[in-house]
């Protein structure tokens, strides 16, 4: 699998979608790795077709892929070690996996909801904080972009948040503000 790949079977998929849906709204969800590839999908649509997916969701985010690996608690021991940043982080980047939604985020303008639990043992909260506040810096629209948290107290983690009861009422409230 390729960065590129990834983004091109979205939007694959989008055009599956767009052509069976009418007038339905179209929104691309990712999860973790996947946030990488929706606003990679988002974005191109956005630059090379001129259309604008009807809003991006990312759920347990990061900035770019580079700021993954060096904070997911499995390189923890792996940091101290001379050559991690060339052995492990630089060899993402030569095999061309940037998954760059800081930079993406940039460029976008459809409605950009953010959710990130507290809790998450895998990417932490301050990635999802970080990508934020890139976004919000970069649109003109503010209101367009949110980032939702939820306390550790609910357990959500890394994996659970689309298993929260209030998720659908909470994504359906930041739907129709745009």
């Amino acid at each position: 699998p390729t960065e590129s790949g990834f983004t091109t079977d979205v939007l694959a998929l989008y055009d599956w979608v767009k052509a069976r849906s009418g007038n339905s709204s179209i929104l691309f969800w990712g999860h973790s790795l996947g946030t990488g590839i929706a606003t990679n999908a988002a974005r191109k649509l956005q630059e090379e077709r001129g259309v604008q997916v009807d809003a991006v969701v990312l759920e347990s985010p990061y900035t770019n892929i580079r700021d993954a690996g060096a904070n997911i608690p499995l390189t923890l021991i792996y940091r101290q070690f001379p050559g991690f940043e060339y052995l492990i982080l630089d060899s993402m980047a030569r095999a061309g996996m940037f998954f760059s939604s800081d930079e993406n985020v940039k460029v976008l303008s459809c409605p950009l909801l953010i959710l990130h639990a507290e809790d998450d043992g895998v990417l932490p909260p301050k990635l999802g904080r970080k990508l934020y506040e890139t976004a919000r810096e970069a649109y003109k629209d503010k209101s367009k972009v949110k980032f939702i948290t939820f306390p550790k107290k609910l357990g959500l983690g890394h994996d659970y948040i689309s298993f929260h009861s209030e998720l659908p009422a909470l994504v359906k409230d930041f739907l129709n503000m745009k």
